[in-house]
């Protein structure tokens, strides 16, 4: 039971709720009314000043109570709510010696509280509600770590004592109730979304939504989560990407369509890694990787611009400028310059094994040539990439999904794009032709060793579909999380995911 894992503070605050339900108060009423935000009932009040006007401003306010001083006959309250913090002045003399009493009786920190009456300035300044009557919205059994507030440059600045990571990400609720910058990190998550959305749709691509469980899983090398449809007796997939659904439609006509939505991988956690995530991918058809890159880098900077209302972000103690033109590197190029490897005289997995030991490298035995490149991107060019940076031109064994360059088939054209020290998006001109995308599934499955849950499979129903005509097209995909990163300046995924994965509690002991 809920009762036994209580403190003897929450065991008071428990015997306080009973109290009221004894005196026919509801502790959890049906009904709340609220006309104002903290910050509209302030507002109220300063235009009424302002324009002289003598008409009491009439206000119910609802919030949750952070501060509480009772003072005999008066008391003073402040109550946060999703606009900002505001204090409340009760005075017996208005309320009567009941009412009063209930609230020296029954109310804690924590608490929600409706409140209504009249807005006024104290004689220290502060615009404040004159409480004409209140009521309990909310009895909190447990209560919030406390806060602490520091007076700089003449504001109040609160400071919560809630900074254990474990404890923040595992409990969110009392993160946020207690962290008003963590509030403001999924405001920015929220407004990151809608500005991607409104950049796409003015420039007439349409939303749309695809299969989450799928029958094949497919469109990057990972490894899927697997689940069961009882009454079709199906094993089915966690999608790991919308990429070849998404591109399914453009077959069908629909020529520049993109989602928003998660994708889930079953492997390794970190601080840039979590097992489902917020990806968005668009497909433009007739278009390629060049006026991808063009079109990426402005709808980045945009959505900055409108968010943050710049596109200068600091990030990780660095100052970047998210701003077009991005700079613009050749992988082959970038891999020479940074390690003195040259992978096009590496053609084969052995071949490179060699060079990267010989650089005193120590990669994976048996690693496929492709997890060799990407081991060297990740370890020499991915952190060094600060400022913003599209690496392109990328092999084709480690693209089974990008078309070739008419010049050099063993190159796809393919970018990835970063920003402060990781990956933010990744991006070809589609390969369009069933019996060459035939050929690169096969070869896929004999790259990796039998059992190499990362392997792409074979999706004979995405073949049939490019087998109707595809039309040439670029694709993007980009981590939302990771952009919501950059954003708001941290360092982790876990900051920036309302509930992230964590280890159970009984494993982690």
């Amino acid at each position: 039971m809920l009762e036994k894992s209580f403190s003897e503070l929450e065991l008071t605050r428990l015997k306080k709720l009973r109290e009221m339900q004894d005196k026919n108060l509801q502790p959890y009423p049906t009904r709340a009314k609220q006309t104002h935000t903290s910050l509209e009932a302030i507002e109220a009040f300063e235009k009424s000043e302002l324009e002289n006007d003598d008409a009491p401003i009439k206000v119910t306010l609802a919030g949750r109570i952070r501060a509480l001083r009772t003072m005999g006959k008066i008391a003073f309250a402040h109550i946060d709510d999703r606009e900002g913090r505001i204090q409340l002045f009760f005075r017996v003399n208005d309320l009567g010696e009941e009412k009063m009493a209930e609230l020296d009786k029954f109310f804690d920190l924590g608490d929600f509280i409706q409140a209504s009456g009249h807005m006024f300035r104290t004689r220290r300044g502060e615009v404040t509600l004159y409480v004409h009557d209140f009521l309990m919205l909310s009895k909190a059994l447990r209560a919030l770590p406390a806060a602490k507030d520091e007076v700089v440059e003449g504001k109040v600045v609160r400071h919560a004592t809630l900074t254990d990571p474990e404890t923040r990400f595992r409990q969110r609720y009392v993160d946020l109730a207690v962290n008003p910058d963590v509030r403001e990190i999924f405001k920015t998550r929220a407004a990151t979304i809608r500005a991607l959305q409104y950049f796409l749709d003015e420039h007439d691509f349409i939303e749309v939504e695809t299969p989450i469980l799928q029958p094949i899983y497919g469109g990057a090398a990972a490894q899927p989560f697997i689940t069961h449809h009882n009454q079709l007796h199906q094993d089915l997939y966690l999608r790991v990407s919308f990429e070849l659904y998404l591109k399914r439609l453009l077959v069908g006509g629909l020529e520049r369509v993109y989602e928003i939505g998660r994708d889930f991988r079953n492997e390794g956690v970190s601080y840039k890694h979590n097992p489902e995530f917020t990806q968005l991918e668009f497909y433009w058809a007739f278009a390629d990787y060049l006026q991808v890159m063009d079109f990426a880098e402005e709808m980045i900077a945009f959505a900055a611009k409108k968010v943050l209302g710049t596109t200068t972000i600091l990030f990780d103690g660095h100052e970047i400028d998210l701003s077009p033109p991005w700079k613009r590197i050749d992988l082959r190029q970038g891999i020479l310059d940074s390690t003195g490897i040259d992978i096009e005289a590496h053609q084969t997995a052995d071949s490179l094994e060699a060079a990267l030991f010989a650089k005193n490298l120590k990669p994976k035995p048996g690693s496929t040539r492709g997890k060799l490149i990407d081991l060297l991107i990740g370890d020499f060019l991915e952190p060094n990439c600060i400022q913003p940076t599209f690496i392109y031109n990328y092999p084709r064994d480690i693209s089974p999904l990008a078309k070739s360059k008419p010049e050099d088939p063993s190159i796809v054209e393919r970018f990835e794009g970063f920003v402060g020290g990781m990956e933010l998006c990744n991006a070809f001109t589609e390969l369009n032709d069933p019996l060459d995308q035939e050929q690169r599934f096969l070869e896929m499955g004999r790259a990796y060793e039998d059992g190499d849950e990362e392997q792409h499979p074979m999706d004979d129903d995405y073949l049939n579909a490019l087998s109707y005509g595809m039309p040439p097209a670029g694709g993007f995909g980009i981590g939302v999380d990771r952009l919501v990163m950059l954003f708001s300046g941290r360092r982790s995924i876990r900051e920036v995911i309302l509930f992230p994965h964590l280890r159970s509690v009984t494993e982690e002991e």
